[in-house]
């Protein structure tokens, strides 16, 4: 009987035996498709969460960092003699077994004040940002109608607030933070926080193809100077705004680029190139912003490409007070060029 059945199928027809291997073929196919894509999927998935978890190590050192940088300044303040950071640092860089942090140290004092810099200020410091004179010229009409009182009726600027989903009306009293330039007309990301923009002929020089460019950020704050700017840290737009000239600006970023300068230096320094300017100074600021950058340190040695900027906003209090440190705004993340 087994002889007779084997029999039976061996005698299938060549169509009938082609058709159960091709579908063998098929379901073979099938199954390795669905392996492959849930491989791709595991894989990609590891690889999102070891991205995120470097991701959170990476703000966790930048946190510390800081912190740490906090501290030292802190230190510098109340020990004038053993300083663990030079007077006049605009960044420091700190080395950790896990990694590094380049922390930006940027006084308050380097900015000018949003709420009381003047309209001609503020216009010279648009257009040293690189934006366009008639953009330039909205800009600093918006900011200027921002802050200002309302007299009777809504302003003009008012009526484009008006004409937007969600609809609202200018504040028209001081700004209390920076962030509020966001709404005012004209303002866009790009020129709050500041960008990348094409270098010329740089494939012809073989440098860089992108160049950061400053922000309003970077220029304006609620705690910024109305006299004095720190001339070791203040952005060229800020030195444009208070009214140096390019060649001045240039020679100045180039002279403290090799190291802080101080106050006797600075004055021999405006002397020396024909200009005399009293909106420069060296320290006298107690609102700092601290920004670090950090990259973790990879099993061979080696930096991550991965990086995570945390900011915060320092005051140092006078002594007396519960606590010498008070932190005013804190970034989880911060934009760093």
């Amino acid at each position: 009987m087994w002889t007779t059945k084997w029999r039976r199928h061996s005698c299938l027809p060549r169509h009938v035996r082609g058709s159960a291997l091709l579908a063998v073929l098929w379901l073979s196919a099938a199954l390795a498709a669905i392996a492959f894509s849930l491989s791709s999927t595991v894989r990609g998935e590891t690889e999102r969460t070891s991205t995120a978890v470097d991701g959170l190590r990476s703000y966790y050192l930048a946190s510390g960092a800081i912190e740490r940088a906090s501290l030292e300044l802190l230190w510098t303040i109340t020990n004038p003699g053993q300083r663990k950071i030079p007077l006049g640092s605009a960044a420091v860089d700190y080395n950790f077994p896990s990694g590094m942090a380049h922390v930006e140290i940027i006084p308050e004092a380097a900015k000018l004040d949003v709420n009381k810099v003047l309209p001609e200020e503020l216009y010279r410091l648009v257009v040293a940002l690189g934006i366009e004179p008639d953009r330039a010229q909205e800009i600093t009409l918006g900011i200027v109608d921002w802050r200002s009182p309302l007299a009777q009726g809504a302003s003009a600027v008012d009526g484009y607030y008006l004409s937007l989903t969600p609809s609202f009306r200018g504040r028209h009293a001081s700004i209390e933070e920076i962030e509020e330039l966001l709404l005012v007309k004209g303002v866009t990301p790009d020129i709050f926080y500041g960008t990348y923009v094409p270098v010329p002929d740089a494939e012809l020089g073989g440098g860089p193809r992108l160049a950061p460019r400053a922000g309003l950020a970077d220029c304006l704050s609620v705690f910024g100077s109305t006299q004095q700017v720190d001339a070791n840290t203040a952005a060229p737009a800020v030195l444009a705004a208070i009214g140096l000239a390019p060649f001045a600006i240039q020679s100045l970023v180039e002279l403290r680029r090799s190291a802080p300068l101080t106050q006797q230096q600075l004055s021999g320094f405006l002397q020396s190139i024909g200009v005399g300017s009293n909106r420069l100074a060296v320290g006298g600021h107690s609102i700092v912003t601290v920004r670090a950058t950090a990259r973790l340190r990879l099993v061979n040695g080696q930096l991550s490409d991965l990086r995570r900027t945390v900011g915060a906003q320092v005051k140092y209090m006078p002594v007396g007070y519960d606590s010498p440190i008070h932190i005013l705004r804190w970034y989880d993340t911060a934009w760093s060029n």
